[in-house]
């Protein structure tokens, strides 16, 4: 067992900025697992955390950031259970109780006793009160939450576990409704780090249409790319386009990765009747439900938070068959700040990752 010191990108005050110090080397006990990272990816809910004013979220600082991780195995607790010693994998973020019926059946992510753990302020998941991949090494709380990814690269294994499994969790969720049907469309509002592993999903998993949406020049093409069958700016006739390449019903769901006043009137005007509107994105957009009112009737609604365990473990096999590939910008870890400038200012094709230099 070694000791020592290592690196971890630690919040040490809400507001920001996190701080890349020295920390004492996790050592596992009972059934800990210590992984040594070898990425760990960004995304603008590390931004809302890092901004957050005190009070805001149910967590105890400091706490190592990074929710997106990939490593290998290095250490294990004497209880520890799951992969063995060397074995390379990605982290499941969300962290329940682990013994109720929802964590029991692997949806972490919907613990039944999440708002008794919000109370505690204990944190709900890896750098997210507790600490992250962020960090040279990564102490998890056992076996459970670690997903074997075999020889995928560590840069791509990153991403998987929040914008590609929330990106595969969010099409879960209208897959009843598009069916088999190859006329049936779905919309994709925003391809950033999670729309463009969506536009992939919905190829690989449905027969749907995939019409994108975003107000980026770069991010249709990025679109185009991972197989949207069209992509468009959003413009004023949007939503009269959109219906158009739907044969005028609208669409049978809309994946809202964006959450702001603007897209969900899009979603809202696209929808047809007995559609499926997903919203994702955390934009500070609104909607008004009343009968009648402006959302189509029939329209099922749902709010997809992180995912499920088996469901990262299906995103990982995606990836590893080649059908699922995340657009990533790496950046060296001492190189944090610079990688979260530039995603503060849009300018981060796909997703950031970081890896420990």
């Amino acid at each position: 067992m070694s000791t020592g010191r290592t690196r971890a990108l630690r919040l040490t005050h809400w507001g920001g900025p996190p701080i890349l110090t020295e920390v004492a080397r996790p050592v596992p006990t009972a059934e800990e697992v210590l992984i040594r990272v070898e990425a760990a990816g960004l995304c603008r809910s590390d931004l809302h955390v890092m901004d957050a004013r005190p009070g805001d979220l149910p967590y105890r600082i400091p706490f190592t950031l990074g929710h997106e991780v990939a490593g290998r195995v290095v250490e294990r607790g004497p209880l520890a259970t799951g992969p063995a010693i060397g074995e390379r994998v990605v982290v499941y973020g969300p962290w329940g109780c682990g013994s109720c019926a929802r964590c029991a059946a692997g949806a972490e992510n919907y613990c039944d006793r999440r708002a008794a753990r919000d109370a505690d302020r204990v944190g709900t998941g890896a750098g997210l009160g507790r600490d992250g991949g962020m960090a040279d090494l990564m102490l998890v709380p056992s076996g459970r939450p670690l997903v074997p990814v075999g020889d995928l690269a560590a840069t791509q294994a990153a991403p998987l576990s929040d914008a590609g499994l929330t990106a595969f969790h969010a099409v879960a969720t209208v897959r009843r409704a598009l069916g088999d049907d190859a006329s049936a469309g779905v919309v994709v509002l925003g391809v950033g780090g999670l729309g463009h592993l969506a536009v992939q999903i919905l190829r690989a998993t449905t027969s749907a249409q995939v019409l994108a949406v975003d107000v980026r020049e770069e991010a249709l093409v990025l679109a185009d790319e991972c197989g949207a069958h069209f992509a468009t700016l959003l413009r004023p006739d949007t939503a009269a386009v959109l219906r158009g390449r739907t044969g005028g019903v609208g669409a049978t769901a809309v994946l809202d990765f964006v959450g702001s006043p603007s897209s969900l009137e899009l979603a809202v005007d696209v929808l047809r009747a007995g559609g499926d509107l997903a919203v994702v994105g955390s934009g500070g957009g609104q909607l008004t439900v009343r009968k009648p009112g402006a959302l189509p009737p029939g329209t099922r609604i749902s709010l997809p938070f992180w995912g499920t365990l088996p469901e990262l473990e299906e995103v990982v096999a995606l990836a590893r068959k080649g059908v699922l590939k995340a657009g990533v910008k790496r950046f060296a870890l001492s190189s944090a700040a610079e990688a979260m400038a530039r995603l503060r200012s849009g300018d981060v094709r796909g997703r950031a990752v970081l890896v420990p230099d």
